[in-house]
């Protein structure tokens, strides 16, 4: 019984630390090239913001056509 108790907590343990946390608000650039958003406004991917930095909604971003920040993938 004890190597299936091992088993069970391996998966719990690789669940739980592979659990991602996904903010509902994002930060976008207002910039007129920009196509990215943000998790944090102090993602280096904002460094050459031209624009404002604006936070909105993740779906908000989505539907601006943003996809994710490749330094936060």
């Amino acid at each position: 019984m004890k190597p299936l108790k091992i088993f069970f907590t391996a998966i719990a343990f690789i669940f739980l630390t592979s659990y991602s946390y996904i903010p509902n608000e994002v930060y976008i650039c207002t910039g007129k090239y920009s196509k990215k958003y943000h998790y944090t406004n102090k993602c280096r991917g904002l460094s050459n913001c031209k624009g404002s930095i604006k936070e909105v909604t993740l779906s908000d971003a989505k539907n601006f056509g943003r996809t994710l920040c490749g330094w936060e993938d």
